[in-house]
């Protein structure tokens, strides 16, 4: 008896584990138009085939950043809080691709790292974007340091030659640079585009 009534208890778990992760379907795919989401309903082919296709190219990476590293991945920011810690991979470049994002997005707590959102950056916002129904953020002209400082300058002139505070090595300079995120690892009530999860605020401290 005290068997079958722990089987019952298991399965009624498992449904409403089940119904949990469903709710949060509504979240990526079914955003109010004022988060730049219109149209990004159940019946939106192309962009269940987007974030298909990056979940299958970036599951390697999903809670293994030492993978992402071996593959090219370097610290580009240290902890943003409502985002996370940003790593670019120099070697990809050129036009988009869903399937090869430059920059991965990780939260971090202890010593697990989590995959949240995939980065792509622009030098201006695309007339067509990539991504259905994408929105896009900003950040400013800014010298980047190998420790994953980085300072606001407006041109590589104007850089330190290391790292102010922690005297870390110049990694590379960049000019005022326009955002898109794709959060496909971690939900984002904000929206799927959106540069802040309000979602990550327990990861913020590392």
């Amino acid at each position: 008896m005290q068997k079958k009534r722990m089987m019952r208890l298991a399965g009624v778990t498992a449904l409403v584990l089940t119904a949990g992760l469903w709710a949060l379907v509504p979240a990526w795919g079914q955003s109010s138009p004022a988060k730049g989401m219109t149209g990004m309903g159940t019946g939106n082919a192309a962009l269940t085939k987007d974030i298909a296709a990056a979940r299958v190219a970036t599951a390697k990476y999903a809670t293994n950043l030492a993978a992402a590293q071996a593959d090219g991945y370097q610290i580009l920011t240290k902890e943003i809080p409502g985002m996370g810690f940003h790593f670019v991979n120099p070697n990809i470049s050129g036009a988009f691709d869903v399937t090869k994002p430059p920059i991965l997005v990780y939260e971090h707590t202890g010593g697990a790292w989590q995959l949240g959102a995939l980065e792509w950056v622009f030098t201006s916002i695309p007339k067509n974007p990539p991504l259905p129904n994408a929105t896009f953020g900003f950040f400013p002209a800014a010298c980047h340091y190998k420790d994953g400082t980085f300072v606001p300058e407006p041109s590589q002139a104007d850089c330190p030659t290391t790292a102010p505070g922690t005297g870390a090595a110049f990694f590379f300079w960049h000019p005022k640079l326009y955002t898109m995120h794709f959060w496909i690892w971690y939900p984002n009530p904000a929206g799927l585009y959106s540069g802040m999860n309000p979602l990550v605020a327990p990861f913020n401290g590392g």
